[in-house]
């Protein structure tokens, strides 16, 4: 494992020095083996990446790199360099929003700056063989910025009126708001219609795919 980088540049070394390598090339050069499957390792991918470039964050609400204000997103990608999902950002809060607003949001903070690392993830290639591929440094220009801001506005906006239980993943032009549980069972509270306490599923804002797309596109192509 290594140190957290002191720069920014330090930080890209790190990652391009593995762009083309397979993840059990990763693991083997920190002593760690690869699952044969990720069904019950579903964060592996990403906390393996972390250890490598020298991650410090943890489950903190805060960028991965909290002395460089970078955080770390792996994105799964299919054979032609598309995203295969929609990319967690953090959790929504549900309740205590009084004055809360778009610049003091864990989501501003974590996407001021962000390191995509693109990985192969055809669910066909066994997670040791899975490629990675070359970095991007990313961060969100003006028109990015105030659309992420309209998006997460609006979408906490409904949360403070009682409407969490009403938005659904059509809603946001570059975020979304989802249920985020390991079960149907994991409730939490929130503010309901009438203003009292409900108990619900605990949401995340996500990255939609068609942005991630757009970004890797005009990236890499």
């Amino acid at each position: 494992m290594h140190n957290p980088p002191d720069t920014i540049d330090q930080l890209m070394q790190r990652a391009h020095h593995i762009a083309g390598w397979q993840l059990g090339e990763i693991a083997a050069a920190l002593d760690l083996q690869a699952p044969a499957h990720l069904r019950q390792h579903k964060g592996w991918v990403g906390q393996l990446l972390e250890l490598w470039l020298g991650a410090s964050a943890g489950s903190r609400p805060e960028p991965d790199f909290p002395q460089l204000g970078v955080e770390l997103k792996t994105i799964p990608i299919d054979a032609q360099g598309r995203p295969l999902e929609s990319t967690y950002v953090s959790v929504c809060p549900l309740t205590g929003l009084h004055g809360l607003g778009w610049q003091d949001s864990a989501v501003c903070h974590k996407l001021q700056h962000v390191l995509w690392i693109p990985v192969q993830g055809d669910k066909s290639i066994p997670p040791a063989q899975r490629q990675v591929g070359m970095p991007l440094l990313w961060q969100p220009d003006d028109n990015e910025q105030q659309q992420l801001q309209r998006d997460w506005e609006e979408l906490i906006e409904q949360v403070a009126l009682g409407k969490v239980e009403q938005i659904t993943a059509h809603q946001g032009e570059l975020l979304q708001l989802r249920p985020k549980a390991a079960n149907r069972k994991a409730l939490t509270e929130a503010i309901g219609p009438d203003g009292r306490k409900i108990m619900t599923l605990p949401r995340g804002f996500y990255l939609r795919t068609r942005f991630t797309r757009q970004l890797l596109q005009r990236h890499f192509l």
